[in-house]
């Protein structure tokens, strides 16, 4: 077994290879960028080695430099975790030549599957299911044009060496290949070094599901499952789950089946993933096909992992080491059913714009139950809450890198259990200082398409084709919130009438307050016993019973709700609380009944009108200007293209209107709300 192993990677993924190493009593040596001197992942490790500047290529991309710190380290194997360098040959090829152990597949398999035309005709020749497109090299626009119209529309343009949602267009007419094929090429070129574009047939009512091989060094091959990957934004995962709720037990047997004889075609061992597009229209278990292999370790590992006992990156260790698997395919059982939830920094409210900054407050519910004892054996077990990140509180979020704040994963025996206790756990996650997405999340959670299992990868432009404002609030729950926020208030006027050094004798606190939250008006009082609250909030209903103590400033309020757990963020506002919780934000205010009867006296405070500028609406680089003051626009035309994490972004005109004045030029770093051109 390895002495030290090296981690060629950053964030939360570099801290999960570590706690498997430790287990195992392996020594780690971190590397990392001058942005993440101070990054949890350092602090983890034995050893840590700088790289260079924070921009990836300057750092994380330089394995010559990795390979270096290797050496002086010492290390006898590097970890490439989810793979700035695991698709790449010529690194696995130089480990070996050094005599360090590279934990992943064989160079041969690396090349044969890391380029997306080559990877679909070695799979076709393996038997695989493949998507009906053209997989040669596409010279311009034009011949794009033409190949698209042979397919027939609606059609994806791929970046060939393209991942991670990167350099991808969805073309349903010629005017969309015309306008989406050069940018495709550019952000081929920019994220990956390779221009090249295929081209293949967009498959409607698409689900995303794919496949965990498993191989050794001496032919063993064995899958593992399915993922349900089919909750995507711009072609980004936001939620993985194990199983699939699609997938029947020989559909899975087929789809296994394929993927092990496509790995085994390449020679290939270590963990690795092949990605299917299925067909939900179709309920053969055949509409099935082949998009691309990962040669790597995936975000959404810890599904797998959870349904099955396994420590997958301990069989990458022991396979890397030249161990034989210790199980065969029939001793792979599944267990319930794992959710997996990608936290972000952006901003769901302002159309998923990416957030970058400090953490001010960072704190994520507990994690526990995950110590892999028992492969195969989960049956029986607690269900638990799993969080796997890289940050921590005062950290930033840096927009050099992916904005992936942290993995939560709920493993249950059942899905809506797990489900259940994604809401929960999101409920008592808290992130201040940057923008996030955890009430998007818990909207998913919720929702009756998402409970129902009918997934596309459509399902959030469907579900929410109008843009994100929270999610929605049954009766029942607004009535709970407004009962909450008259604790919190009585709690707070209680701990100001304690205070020391006051005029007079103290006061008595009447127990009675109105609550105003979403329009709606609540008459309430409150009324204590030994060990909880009654709370009658005047609408006819029997009085809720509250049990829990809130501290002012505590961020959190866990309460039980006639006997059911229910937890609110908090915040403080002049005339009432922000409460937060299952994926929404509500202002209630709150006021003696005097009070409250002279509010309609009080005037509501307009926001200006921000209607004539074009805003910025992330930190990024203005890298195009289509307009000049004096031009006239059109609603929908193409304004300015702002880049930020290495994905451009269009920004296009609201309503017709004439160009005042250009506040920017290309080339110019933009911050949020930078007012880029200004309109008469």
């Amino acid at each position: 077994m390895f002495k030290k192993i090296l981690i060629a990677n950053r964030g939360e993924i570099a801290c999960r290879v570590m706690r498997t190493a430790k287990r195992m009593g392996i020594a780690t040596v971190a590397v990392y960028s001058d942005a993440d001197a101070r990054s949890p992942h350092v602090l983890m490790a034995d050893e840590a080695v700088r790289l260079g500047p924070a921009p990836a290529a300057d750092s994380y991309l330089r394995a010559d430099l990795i390979l270096l710190a290797a050496r002086e380290t010492g290390a006898d194997a590097i970890h490439p975790g989810y793979g700035f360098l695991s698709e790449r040959e010529s690194f696995a090829r130089a480990c070996a030549d050094a005599g360090i152990a590279f934990v992943g597949p064989p160079p041969n398999a690396i090349a044969a599957m890391g380029d997306k035309i080559e990877s679909k005709k070695l799979a076709k020749a393996a038997g695989v299911n493949v998507v009906p497109g053209f997989l040669g090299e596409i010279a311009d626009t034009d011949a794009a044009i033409k190949i698209a119209g042979d397919i027939g529309y609606p059609v994806m343009m791929k970046a060939s060496a393209g991942g991670g949602g990167k350099g991808m267009r969805l073309a349903y007419s010629e005017q969309d290949v015309r306008d989406g094929f050069d940018a495709t090429k550019r952000e081929g070129l920019a994220s990956f070094g390779d221009d090249r574009v295929f081209i293949e047939k967009f498959i409607e009512s698409p689900r995303h599901i794919e496949i965990q091989v498993l191989g050794d060094q001496h032919g063993n091959i064995v899958y593992l499952g399915e993922r349900e990957c089919s909750i995507q934004r711009r072609h980004q995962k936001v939620v993985e789950e194990a199983p699939s709720p699609f997938v029947t037990p020989d559909m899975r047997r087929k789809m296994g089946e394929q993927a092990v004889a496509l790995a085994r075609a390449v020679g290939y061992y270590s963990a690795g993933t092949v990605e299917l597009i299925v067909s939900g229209a179709d309920t053969s278990g055949e509409g099935f096909y082949f998009l691309e292999m990962n040669t790597r370790l995936q975000v959404e590992h810890p599904v797998t992992e959870a349904i099955t006992g396994l420590d997958l990156v301990e069989q990458m260790i022991r396979v890397a080491a030249g161990e034989k698997l210790a199980f065969g395919q029939d001793e792979v059982k599944l267990s319930g059913w794992a959710i997996e939830n990608r936290v972000y920094a952006e901003d769901p409210y302002r159309g998923f714009l990416p957030s970058t900054g400090r953490l001010v407050r960072y704190r994520p519910p507990a994690s526990r139950g995950t110590d892999y004892t028992h492969p195969f054996e989960a049956t029986g077990h607690e269900a638990y809450t799993r969080v796997d990140d890289g940050v921590r509180e005062g950290g930033e979020v840096s927009m050099f890198y992916d904005p992936m704040i942290a993995k939560l994963v709920t493993w249950a025996p059942t899905r809506d259990a797990a489900a259940d206790l994604q809401v929960a756990a999101l409920d008592r996650f808290e992130i201040d200082g940057l923008g996030h997405n955890i009430d998007f999340l818990s909207a998913l959670m919720q929702h009756p398409r998402f409970r129902s299992g009918a997934l596309t990868t459509g399902f959030i432009a469907e579900a929410f084709s109008e843009g994100f404002a929270g999610a929605d609030t049954p009766p029942e729950l607004t009535r709970k919130l407004a009962a909450l926020a008259v604790l919190l208030d009585l709690a707070h006027a209680s701990r100001a009438a304690t205070i020391d050094g006051q005029l007079g004798n103290r006061v008595g606190l009447p127990r009675e307050r109105v609550a105003l939250i979403g329009g709606e008006r609540f008459a309430i009082v409150a009324d204590d016993y030994d060990g909880g609250t009654l709370v009658d909030c005047g609408d006819g209903h029997p009085p809720l019973d509250i049990v829990g103590r809130w501290r002012p400033g505590q961020p959190l309020f866990a309460a039980r709700i006639d006997d059911a757990p229910l937890t609110v963020r908090v915040r403080r506002t002049r005339s009432g609380w922000r409460l937060t919780a299952r994926g929404a934000s509500h202002d209630v205010r709150v006021w003696p009944p005097h009070v409250a009867a002279l509010s309609r006296h009080m005037i509501e405070k307009i926001p200006p009108d921000l209607s004539k500028f074009l805003l910025c609406p992330m930190p990024g680089l203005l890298t195009a200007l289509h307009v000049a003051p004096g031009d006239a626009v059109e609603a929908g035309q193409p304004l300015a293209v702002v880049e930020a994490m290495k994905m451009e972004n269009i920004l296009r005109a609201e309503r017709a209107g004439v160009v005042k004045a250009a506040n920017f030029e290309p080339g110019d770093s933009l911050g949020v709300d930078a007012a880029i051109l200004e309109f008469e």
